[in-house]
């Protein structure tokens, strides 16, 4: 098969969605499909697919730009400068299957009509929510796809009536996010404190502000947040105010990411809905417990053993912070256990099998 993953970020950037379908991407081009990857970041050497770049403007710059129909955030905006480049690297003839999780305008512009033959087909990856997909308001009437990536249940109940679905998860490379003895010193942890450590963009919907307010509870714990995003300013003031000398704020490259979780004692994510969060299997496989909002989709990634509370309750999540700083080592050894079952080999094959469906139907009489 021709398959063609497509995003602004990827080679740029390593956040979610530019590692799912980056990881997706190489373990079909090590299986032997041929591969290739459309982003805004710059060739590597030694890939096992062919990359393409069209260029894009980072989403920082657009972070005071007004809100408006179609161009809603600064996400929205950077989008709309990569699809303009994306329209003249696309050839459509050249692929057999396309994949994106960004709409409206990459999906727009991946679902164009062919100049000549047919037009691939056209798979939607729910990494950033499935909105696109069940929305008949404003730009959502105008979504489309031939097949439909949900990653996690409730998506694949939603969507399954009107598109053709596969529910498969997200997954981690599990050769490096393994169990270790981590590196505090590396990263300016205290060695005398408890470190809870969050991995988040600074926008409204992670909370890091009330993580701020839950850990503030704790009082010789030291919060480490990982991330960056409009609200940076915001967070440094309720940090300087509720935990003076005990926060932590940085960025981390991707290839230091299981060092680092290997040197915290508990994983918190305030988020109260993700589409996946691979950032919870990560933290897992390197056996950190997991504190997290309950809900059913994240039972279903973590299992019945972790650390989940009603995290608008502050108070809880506090308890279940200093329930999750007691974790024994069998519960350790159980979810490292659990999180080998989401390899990305193991994923790959799932997109593999959906794709090689979708265009057996295609070609059916």
């Amino acid at each position: 098969m021709k398959i063609a993953f497509v995003l602004a970020g990827l080679h740029r950037f390593e956040r979610g969605a530019e590692v799912a379908l980056l990881s997706v991407a190489r373990e079909l081009a090590l299986a032997g499909e041929q591969v290739t990857l459309i982003g805004s970041g710059e060739a590597r050497p030694d890939t096992p697919y062919h990359f393409i770049h069209a260029g894009s403007i980072r989403r920082e710059k657009f972070e005071r730009f007004p809100a408006i129909p179609l161009l809603r955030s600064e996400t929205v905006y950077e989008e709309a400068t990569f699809a303009l480049s994306l329209l003249a690297a696309y050839r459509p003839a050249d692929y057999d299957v396309t994949v994106t999780c960004s709409y409206p305008f990459t999906n727009w512009v991946l679902r164009r009509p062919a100049l000549s033959g047919k037009r691939p087909l056209h798979v939607f990856v729910t990494q950033n929510g499935d909105w696109p997909a069940h929305s008949n308001d404003a730009e959502y009437r105008f979504f489309g796809c031939d097949g439909l990536v949900c990653t996690n249940p409730d998506y694949f109940e939603r969507n399954a009536a009107q598109w053709t679905c596969l529910l498969t998860p997200n997954g981690i490379d599990v050769d490096r996010f393994v169990p270790g003895a981590g590196d505090r010193a590396k990263f300016g942890f205290p060695a005398d404190r408890k470190v809870i450590l969050m991995v988040s963009a600074f926008i409204p919907t992670k909370r890091v502000e009330d993580g701020i307010r839950a850990v503030s509870r704790l009082p010789d714990a030291h919060l480490v947040v990982a991330g960056d995003g409009p609200l940076r300013d915001e967070v440094d003031r309720l940090a300087a105010e509720l935990l003076p000398g005990r926060f932590s704020r940085m960025t981390v490259a991707a290839s230091d990411m299981p060092l680092l979780y290997q040197s915290a004692d508990v994983f918190l994510h305030m988020s109260k809905e993700e589409s996946f969060g691979n950032v919870y299997v990560e933290a897992m496989a390197c056996g950190l417990p997991v504190v997290g909002h309950d809900t059913p989709r994240l039972r279903w990634i973590v299992g019945d053993d972790e650390y989940l509370a009603d995290t608008t309750n502050l108070d809880a999540t506090a308890a279940s912070l200093t329930a999750a700083l007691s974790d024994s080592d069998a519960q350790k050894e159980a979810r490292v256990a659990r999180s080998r079952g989401f390899s990305w080999a193991k994923i790959a094959q799932d997109y593999r099998a959906f794709f090689e469906r979708l265009l057996a139907a295609r070609t059916s009489p």
